[in-house]
This record gives structure tokens, C-alpha cells and sequence, in this order.
């Protein structure tokens, strides 16, 4: 490998706070636009579990109040703040929210990590009559060419597969297994789309829940033979090449 590509291939090991604000996908603007409009009113949204504030940020141009929950202290210290979200450190199932306050509650790509009874028991207590709520999660990335579509599903299925936690097939049928019971809504079709750099599809990766479970296993052989196969398929580490993850969504009204 050259000395760029061996760089990518040993930073991509960092994890934590950081390597999710740089690395993990932005939702269209498309979908808090959506969820903005299935309420009525902009008073306030909360969105549990949220990391470093992807989903809260857009939220926050749609409504005049919004919290941000997540009980990583160190995924709050990378959010980026704005004037109108206030972020709280705290599980999602037990939230520091008054009753009846919330229009709207979402949870990207983290209800799978909730103990879902206790959740949708805060849920009802602080949703106002009416309020909607949305569990999204994105599916599993689809790269271009095929040759790397083929390298990597092997590597998902295969060889770090074993690694993932059991909550990970919740994400991979889209949820469509997870208990819900609410008045169930239909949402239009809608997708993350990048062109990305080898560095940043390495980058984000290195934030997969899967790959910690590899290092801790002592199984670096894993991912360094899934980034020098990649590598040579991908070529100049420059090149930018189109990747997108289909979103899906359980939607609801209280």
C-alpha cells in the first residue's frame, strides 16, 4: 500500500465522540422537513439518543424548541451547538422532560439500544395529545462498482458479522421487528446519498459498534485485510465514489 492508503488504514481504528461527528452519514434535509410536518405547531421536539445532534441540528430550522438526549457524555461534548437546542445527558428511558411538553420525539439510528418498554412509557408521558413518533434508522450502505459492493458484504456478513451485537438486526430489517405500538403512519421514500473518499468510508466504519468488538477480540487481522482488499479495489484514495443507505422509518401518532 502507499504510504497515504497505510495512513487511512491505521486511522480508521479511532473511535468515540469524535469519529462520529467527522464520520457518520448526514440525513437529508428531506426528512426533518417531513417530520416537521406530520405535528401541528413548532413547539418542541426532542430527539433521544442522539449522538452527536445530526438529526436534532436540522430539527432545530422546524421548530422553536428542541432537546437533544443522549447518555454518552462524550457524544454530547461533540455536538455542535445553536441557539435554539438545549442538549441534556441522559438514558432514554428515563428523560428529563415535563409531561405533555413534546410535539414530536425521534430516535435516529438508536431505539435498537433502548429498553423500548420504559421508552414508550416516557414517551407517553411527555407527549402532548397528538404527538408523533418517528424511529428511523438507515440500512445497510450499497457502494459503486460492484466490485466493492461484493468486498464489502463480505466483510459485513462474514467476517465481522459474528461481532455485531444482537440489536444490529433490528437495523438491518428496518425495524420492522421492533415492538410499536402506536397508530402507525406512512412516510415517502427517502435515502442518505455521498460521494465519499476511501479515508471517510474507512472513517465511518471505524464508528461501527462491530469493529470495537474486533479490536477488543484481538482480531486486527480482520480489518486490515478488509482495507488492503478495499484499497485495491477503490484505487487512488481520492477517488470519490457515490454511496447511499436507504432510510427507514416506524411512525407513528400518540
Amino acid at each position: 500500500m502507499t504510504r497515504k492508503t497505510e495512513m487511512t488504514a491505521q486511522n480508521w481504528f479511532d473511535t468515540g465522540g469524535s469519529a462520529y461527528a467527522l464520520f457518520r452519514p448526514e440525513y437529508p434535509a428531506g426528512l426533518a422537513r417531513f417530520l416537521a410536518q406530520t405535528v401541528d405547531g413548532r413547539g418542541c421536539a426532542v430527539d433521544v439518543g442522539c449522538g452527536n445532534g445530526q438529526l436534532t441540528r436540522q430539527l432545530a430550522d422546524h421548530f422553536n424548541k428542541v432537546i437533544g438526549i443522549d447518555p454518552s457524555q462524550d457524544q454530547i461534548a461533540n455536538t455542535r451547538r445553536h441557539t435554539n437546542i438545549n442538549y441534556l445527558c441522559a438514558p432514554a428511558e428515563k428523560l428529563p422532560l415535563p409531561e405533555k411538553s413534546v410535539s414530536l420525539i425521534t430516535a435516529a439510528q438508536a431505539a435498537h439500544w433502548f429498553d423500548l418498554p420504559r421508552f414508550y412509557a416516557e414517551v407517553r408521558r411527555i407527549a402532548e395529545d397528538g404527538a408523533i413518533i418517528a424511529l428511523v434508522s438507515y440500512g445497510i450502505m450499497q457502494l459503486a462498482p460492484s466490485g466493492l459492493q461484493d468486498r464489502f458484504d463480505i466483510f459485513y456478513r462474514d467476517e465481522i458479522g459474528p461481532y455485531w451485537p444482537p440489536e444490529r438486526k433490528l437495523v438491518d430489517s428496518g425495524y420492522a421487528d421492533i415492538e410499536f405500538p402506536f397508530e402507525e403512519l406512512p412516510y415517502p421514500d427517502m435515502a442518505i446519498d455521498r460521494v465519499w473518499e476511501l479515508g471517510e468510508f474507512l472513517g465511518y466504519l471505524s464508528t461501527w459498534s462491530a469493529v470495537r468488538r474486533v479490536n477488543e477480540a484481538g482480531r486486527d487481522d480482520i480489518l486490515e485485510n478488509f482495507v488492503r482488499d478495499i484499497s485495491a479495489l477503490w484505487g487512488d484514495p481520492a477517488r470519490r465514489l457515490p454511496i447511499s443507505w436507504p432510510i427507514n422509518m416506524r411512525l407513528g401518532t400518540l
